[in-house]
């Protein structure tokens, strides 16, 4: 990850503000609500929300430290750049290893086998799933098979 240092417009959109702090603009969004960035202000030109240069480099000092406007730490997940992945060479995770997805899926009531589990994996994964929420696979694993017995 590399922020720039200094900001180079007098004044930035708030997605312009969240590409600069390579947060998905939701992320950045549900950030300015938690306290951990400042609030835009309304800038009497455009009327739109934005970030003059000093909440940007407010805004940075806060994504390069950790330590939110309110105080607090924060932990920064890196954005999601499916594009900058490199190409997915088959399933990844191998069937011997898909014993705590049945587990979970036989807490949910259905008896399965690796075998199934990888088929279902595959078809509904292709590109992989490891950076998917781990409970959102088991969903819709759990859904597949169920809907194929």
């Amino acid at each position: 990850m590399s922020l720039p240092k200094v900001p180079t417009k007098a004044v930035v959109s708030v997605l312009e503000m969240s590409s600069m702090l390579d947060l998905s603009k939701s992320r950045f969004y549900a950030l300015v609500q938690a306290g951990v960035f400042p609030a835009p202000i309304r800038h009497e030109s455009c009327k739109r929300p934005v970030y003059d240069l000093e909440l940007q480099r407010k805004c940075l000092e806060i994504r390069t430290t950790g330590i939110g406007a309110n105080g607090q730490p924060v932990l920064f997940n890196r954005k999601n750049r499916k594009s900058s992945r490199k190409p997915h060479q088959g399933h990844q995770q191998p069937a011997s290893d898909h014993a705590e997805m049945i587990e979970a899926l036989k807490s949910l009531g259905l008896t399965t086998t690796a075998g199934a589990v990888e088929e279902a994996l595959v078809e509904l994964f292709p590109d992989g799933h490891t950076d998917e929420d781990q409970g959102e696979v088991i969903r819709r694993v759990f859904l597949h098979l169920k809907n194929q017995k």
